[in-house]
Parts: structure tokens; C-alpha cells; sequence
């Protein structure tokens, strides 16, 4: 396990105002408050955190609680990795931005919409919001660099045909044989492909249409390196019940 890694905690973020709904993956360190936490959002959704709400759904997609006390710590709450957090901003200029700004926007050169003073680019500049936080921008480029590089470390003792247990949250623990390390198209930082000893799995080492390595149906993977453990972990049986 990665030195420090019980002191983070990876959501699922999703904004109200992202029409296409797709989640973007973020860690945070779990002893900031309810209100930091906002305005770290900020850089994720371009909201405001005086006005966002937030909702946590566990990885089943099923609603646990709102973050409803600013002051409080992200460790307060029922918080693991894989949940979702649901930004819900009543911030009218940025709801209305794909709609309205971003039309004007392209209507009028690079000079005229600069010089317009109720565009939500000026808004965020004045408040130095998203980013236009230089200070802020800077925090989440040196942690993301940072996590990336622990990430490497960890990968780097994951050796192709070790045997290995995947333990990820909220999830039985799983045997498996390392059959891939490396990075995976469109997906952040370095993955770990796995056969596992049952048909636990989700693939059969193809993702996204690209294959990585070949396994039977149902028996591949892929996790992050944080939830790999390797050792000499006999294979798993396939037992009775299990069989189809």
C-alpha cells in the first residue's frame, strides 16, 4: 500500500452542468474541510463555492449524503474510493456559459470579447476562480504530478507473471496473475492488467477496443497499482458453485 495513501481518497466528480455526464476522477487529501474541498472544485467545474452543492453516491450509484457543514472534515463523512460527488452550482453564468457565453464568444473576435465586462471569463478572472488561480492551478499540478510519480513507484514492483491479490474498496479480495503494466488509452497514470483465477472480472484484456494481453472472458482487469499486492498467492480453485 502506498505510504500515506489512507490519508487521500479518489472521487468520481460530476457537475450539473456537464450535459454528457462524464465523471472526472480527482484525489483529495481527506483532513480539509467541507469548504476547501469546494474550492478545489472550482478548478474542476469552473463553479463558485459559495453557491455549489454536493452530493455523495456510493459506487453502486446509490445517494449516501450531502457535504451539508462547511466547516467540517472530509473524514467526517462515510468517504472510500470509487464514490461519486455530484456538484450541483446554482452559478448562473456558468450554467448559462454553453449556452450563451460560448456562442458570443466565437460571434466576436478575440479583442472585442476581451474588452466585454459580463463574460464568464471575466468573472472568473476577477475572482480569481478556475483557472485563473494561478496559485491554486499550481497546488493541483504539483499534487497530480506528485500522486503520478508514487504511482510509478508502486507499479515499478508489479512484475508481469507475479502472482498477486487485488484488493479494491468495497470489493471481495481476488486473485490473480499480473499480465500487463503500462498505460491504458485515455486513462490517466499507470494501470495494472490482471487475470484473475475466477471469472471475476470485467474483460478479457481488451479495453476500449485495444488489446493489452489475452485472457478468458470474464477473468481480466485492470486496477491501479495501489490495490495490487504481489506475493506467492496460490491460485484459487474454481469450486462447484461457481461453475456455470
Amino acid at each position: 500500500m502506498m505510504e500515506g495513501s489512507q490519508d487521500y481518497v479518489n472521487f468520481n466528480i460530476t457537475n450539473s452542468n456537464n450535459e454528457d455526464g462524464t465523471p472526472v476522477e480527482r484525489r483529495f487529501k481527506k483532513d480539509i474541510t467541507v469548504l476547501e474541498f469546494k474550492k478545489k472544485l472550482e478548478l474542476v467545474t469552473g463553479g463558485s463555492a459559495a453557491t455549489m452543492k454536493l452530493k455523495l453516491f456510493d459506487i453502486k450509484n446509490k445517494f449516501v449524503c450531502d457535504f451539508d457543514n462547511d466547516s467540517a472534515l472530509l473524514s467526517s463523512y462515510s468517504i472510500d474510493d470509487g464514490m461519486r460527488v455530484h456538484v450541483i452550482d446554482n452559478f448562473t453564468l456558468v450554467k448559462d456559459f454553453a449556452a450563451t457565453d460560448s456562442d458570443e464568444r466565437f460571434q466576436l473576435s478575440e479583442e472585442d470579447y476581451q474588452k466585454k465586462g459580463d463574460t464568464l471569463r471575466s468573472y472568473l478572472q476577477q475572482n480569481k476562480l478556475g483557472k485563473y488561480n494561478e496559485e491554486e492551478m499550481n497546488k493541483s499540478k504539483e499534487q497530480l504530478q506528485q500522486e503520478l510519480e508514487e504511482e510509478a513507484k508502486l507499479a515499478a514492483s508489479v512484475v508481469v507473471g507475479a502472482r498477486c491479490e487485488v484488493r479494491a474498496p468495497q470489493q471481495p479480495r481476488r486473485r490473480a496473475t499480473v499480465r500487463y503494466n503500462g498505460p491504458l488509452d485515455g486513462a490517466r497514470g499507470v494501470w495494472i492488467g490482471v487475470q484473475y483465477d475466477k471469472p471475476l472480472g470485467k474483460n478479457d484484456g481488451q479495453m476500449n477496443g485495444k488489446r493489452y494481453f489475452t485472457c478468458p472472458p470474464n477473468h481480466g482487469g485492470f486496477v491501479k497499482p495501489v490495490y495490487v499486492t504481489v506475493g506467492d498467492f496460490p491460485e484459487e480453485k474454481l469450486d462447484v458453485e461457481d461453475e456455470i
